[in-house]
Parts: C-alpha cells; sequence; structure tokens
C-alpha cells in the first residue's frame, strides 16, 4: 500500500491483524473513492485571517489578510489575480475543516465497528485491548488532522504522516499483538469447540456462520452511519475535484504559485 487513503483509507480494522500495515514507509494522504483519486502534496492550516501551505513545517507560501507570501515574499497582484487568489484561498479554507470533520467521525465508526466484530467473540479483556488501541490511533490521527479553536491543521505529507505513524507506533502495535495472541488464540479454540456439531469441521461450519451472523449484525447497525460517511466523502472528493481547477488557474496566472501544486488527481476507477 503506497498511498495513505483518506476515506476507509482509514482501514484501521485490518491493523488488529497486521501489525506492520502502518509503518513510516506510508506515502502521502489522499481523498481516494470510485469516483476521485485526489492526492495532497502539502500540509495545510487554515486560521480566520491565515492560509498557510507548507512542507514538514517549511513554509511554502500563505495568503495572510489577502496578501500573498511565497517563501517568505510578499508577492504583489493585481487585480485578476488578487480575485482568483482570494477565491481559491476563501474555497480551500471552507474545505479543509470539512476533510478534518470527516477524518474524526470515520475513526470513531472504525472504533465502533471493531469492538462490536471482535469484543462478543473475544471477550471483554480483548475489547480493552482494542479501546487501548483505538485511543492511540485516534491521538496520532490528531496530530495529523485536528481542529484547535478556530485553527485547523491537515497534515497530509509523508513526512506528517511518518511522524504520527513512526517506528514507536509499529512498536506498540507489535507489543499489544504478542501480548494479546495467546489470549486471543485460546478464546478462539475454545469458540470453535464449544459451537454446535459433533466433528470439528461441523464446528467450524457453526462458527463460520456465527461470523457471518456477526458481520451481518454489524453492516446492519452501522449502515445508515457508513452511508452517510460516504455521501459526505463523495461530496469532498466532488467539492476537491473543483478546487483544483480553480488552483490550476491560480498557478497559471500567478507564476510565483506554480512550482506549488497542493493536490494532484490521479486516475478514476472505472
Amino acid at each position: 500500500m503506497t498511498k495513505q487513503k483518506l476515506i476507509c483509507g482509514v482501514a484501521l480494522t485490518s491493523m488488529l491483524f497486521t501489525a506492520g500495515a502502518l509503518t513510516p514507509a506510508m506515502a502521502k494522504m489522499s481523498i481516494n473513492d470510485e469516483k476521485c483519486n485526489v492526492t495532497l502534496n502539502y500540509d495545510v492550516t487554515v486560521e480566520p485571517k491565515k492560509l498557510q501551505i507548507s512542507d514538514n513545517g517549511s513554509e511554502k507560501y500563505r495568503v495572510e489578510l489577502d496578501q500573498l507570501y511565497v517563501d517568505g515574499k510578499k508577492v504583489t497582484l493585481n487585480a485578476k489575480q488578487q480575485t482568483l487568489l482570494t477565491q481559491y484561498s476563501d474555497e480551500l479554507s471552507r474545505q479543509v475543516p470539512e476533510v478534518i470533520d470527516l477524518v474524526g467521525d470515520v475513526v470513531v465508526m472504525a472504533s465502533q465497528a471493531v469492538n462490536m466484530a471482535l469484543t462478543p467473540i473475544f471477550g471483554d479483556a480483548t475489547g480493552s485491548q482494542i479501546d487501548k488501541l483505538m485511543t492511540g490511533i485516534q491521538k496520532r490521527i490528531d496530530t495529523m488532522a485536528y481542529q484547535q479553536g478556530d485553527k485547523f491543521y491537515l497534515g497530509s505529507t509523508e513526512s506528517s504522516i511518518e511522524h504520527a505513524f513512526n517506528e514507536e507506533f509499529e512498536q506498540e502495535i507489535e507489543q499489544m499483538v504478542t501480548n494479546s495472541m495467546g489470549s486471543l488464540m485460546m478464546t478462539l479454540g475454545s469458540q470453535i469447540m464449544s459451537s454446535e456439531g459433533g466433528s470439528f469441521e461441523e464446528k467450524m461450519n457453526t462458527f463460520s456462520q456465527k461470523m457471518d451472523n456477526v458481520g451481518k449484525d454489524i453492516e446492519q447497525q452501522l449502515e445508515s452511519q457508513s452511508q452517510g460517511l460516504e455521501q459526505r466523502a463523495d461530496k469532498i472528493c466532488d467539492n476537491f475535484e473543483g478546487l483544483l481547477v480553480l488552483e490550476s488557474q491560480v498557478r497559471k496566472d500567478i507564476p510565483e504559485l506554480a512550482p506549488y501544486t497542493l493536490a494532484k488527481l490521479g486516475e478514476l476507477k472505472e
């Protein structure tokens, strides 16, 4: 996996079973679904009177009080350029909080899904481990996408993601899996052997059916919430596609911004 997907690219459930799923090798955050594939190249900070685009803490440009600064230097704009820049910065400032809000809700739903799937099978002890893991994930995601008062920050570059999901996080996951594996296997074996059926194969079939039923129950309980998130993700994708068109025009009309492509649109799925 070479991209960190934003919506359900936060594939958190897989991390419970693959300790190395999140490593410092992760790349940039993206919005990726069946309708669009938008990858962000820079970190974005939005404040009431300032929009800042940076890379690993190094400011590339900012719009402050309707003034453009590129590499720390003020850029003089004509009327057309000023209108384009204002339109672009206003639109980006509107969309970033929507993305951050969506990220938080996706994490909450992922946590609910994991708990609903595993706690009934493996018990409360495992549930507490899951809660601890998901709390740790939430804290790290909060360093990448957060709101502090009127300030919104979306850390989408590789260095930002590496900083959040670093080697320490990988070790935490590995330790949790190591500590839990024995009890998980024992509980799983107990669940299988206590299932109805005479032979081991019959017990496995019964247990498999139980797992299918659990999956259906979870799907049903989370269906409306999931649909709501998908609709919001689709809207965000549509908005970002429109933003890219505007950004392209801004970079064309303001040469100083030409080197800085905030986002790019990948190939769409058929």
